[in-house]
């Protein structure tokens, strides 16, 4: 996972909770880093979940909570670093089908050895949008986070329902959004 993911959840336990409240994760005895990371690093993606569990039972906030949260901050962090990647873009289900055509090959020029998730999209009216996660990786409710991270930056309502259809060897989630006039 890259390290930019974990610098901002850093940044973001540190503007919600503390300072300390960062410094006692990061001392959690399981990280792989021994809690140290960089924004150019690589990591395993279990320090994170690692990281969220301890958050959550540090703060009695349920782990999905935090992660939609996650979602939504690094959202912001990535436009507020990146402003590049939306603006062209006139609402949010323009940028939500962009993100596998134009975004994941942005990331992949500054991060080539990434391994990010697969969104395939496909546009069911102007106001509709079905949206397909597929990773490796457990992090459709991050994912969940971007699209209402989205929103947010669009000044938009969406109203989104999610189901899961994972396979032994790839997590899926299937998102139906719709914006709301």
């Amino acid at each position: 996972m890259l390290g930019v993911v974990y610098i901002q959840f850093m940044e973001m336990i540190k503007e919600k909770f503390s300072e300390d409240v960062l410094d006692d994760l990061l001392d959690e005895p399981s990280l792989s880093t021994g809690g140290a990371y960089t924004s150019v690093g690589y990591y395993d993606h279990t320090d994170i979940i690692k990281l969220v569990v301890a958050l959550s039972k540090k703060t009695d906030i349920p782990v999905d909570d935090l992660v939609e949260a996650f979602g939504k901050h690094l959202f912001a962090a990535l436009i507020d670093k990146y402003p590049m990647l939306a603006e062209d873009k006139t609402d949010a289900l323009e940028m939500l089908e962009s993100v596998d055509n134009s975004i994941h090959v942005e990331v992949h020029k500054l991060y080539p050895q990434a391994e990010l998730p697969e969104f395939k999209c496909i546009r069911l009216s102007d106001t509709k949008l079905q949206m397909v996660y597929r990773s490796k990786r457990p992090f459709s409710i991050l994912a969940l986070g971007l699209i209402k991270g989205c929103a947010e930056h669009f000044g938009e309502q969406l109203t989104i329902s999610h189901r899961n259809a994972d396979s032994d060897d790839m997590f899926e989630t299937h998102f139906d959004i719709e914006k709301v006039a």
